[in-house]
């Protein structure tokens, strides 16, 4: 009887009926490590991985689709999962409560929702959503301090048929970032990074000359195909980010 590399003395412990999608992950990054699984190798379908972990394919799906986003392997509709030739390691950022990074950098922390209204955006927001030009979204403007010092302006778009339970947050009190962390499950994102001089309106919001430099982020997430927020934050200068690789 021919015995599969794939197959060799390298066996998970299949007692458990109800492996996680974790401990499969480990076990396949395993034979990445060891060259059980060559660069380039074309990897057995979910369906037989299944069959040999004793699990659903929708875990062994999980499991892949994380490696897959981790560089480890390329996954390619109709062509079949390949180990990765030249693995890309890939940074995940965490979407951060403003709150909670003021307060670790040992500072006090101010909220103040500037504005607040439902209103249909400008083209560039509706197009980056994917949403008709017509489409009503909730509007925010907020500044939040730390040490009393203007950190950060937000200026945020909420699609309320993603999210609806928004509507009745009182934002008085407490942030769309922060309540959008903690609530709002988000399936997929983009964020991007640029250097940006200070327009009029951010300058007079972070209290610094019009045209100093800022730190600016933008995001964007989705649950499934639906939009769910719109967010540029524009850091006062001085600012700093760090991250893990």
């Amino acid at each position: 009887m021919n015995v599969s590399r794939n197959n060799i003395a390298s066996q998970p412990d299949n007692s458990s009926t109800s492996m996680s999608w974790q401990k499969i992950q480990a076990e396949l990054i395993r034979r990445i490590s060891e060259r059980i699984w060559l660069p380039g190798e074309l990897v057995p379908r979910e369906i037989e991985l299944a069959e040999e972990f004793g699990c659903a394919r929708a875990t062994i799906n999980r499991a892949m689709r994380e490696m897959a986003n981790s560089g480890l392997l390329n996954r390619r509709r109709k062509a079949g999962t390949r180990v990765a030739i030249n693995p890309v390691r890939k940074a995940t950022l965490d979407i951060p409560v403003i709150r909670l990074d003021i307060e670790s950098r040992g500072a006090s922390y101010r909220y103040l929702l500037l504005s607040k209204e439902i209103t249909t955006p400008p083209p560039v927001i509706a197009n980056r959503l994917m949403l008709a030009i017509k489409t009503e979204l909730l509007h925010l403007k907020a500044v939040h301090f730390s040490d009393d010092q203007p950190f950060v302006f937000e200026d945020r778009w909420v699609n309320p048929a993603a999210v609806p339970e928004i509507l009745d947050v009182d934002l008085e009190n407490k942030s769309a970032n922060e309540w959008l962390v903690q609530n709002a499950l988000f399936t997929s994102g983009d964020i991007s990074f640029s250097a940006h001089n200070a327009i009029e309106e951010e300058a007079e919001i972070l209290g610094v000359a019009a045209g100093a430099a800022l730190f600016i982020v933008e995001r964007l997430t989705w649950l499934g195909t639906a939009p769910i927020t719109s967010v540029r934050l524009s850091y006062s200068p001085g600012f700093k980010m760090h991250t893990d690789l």
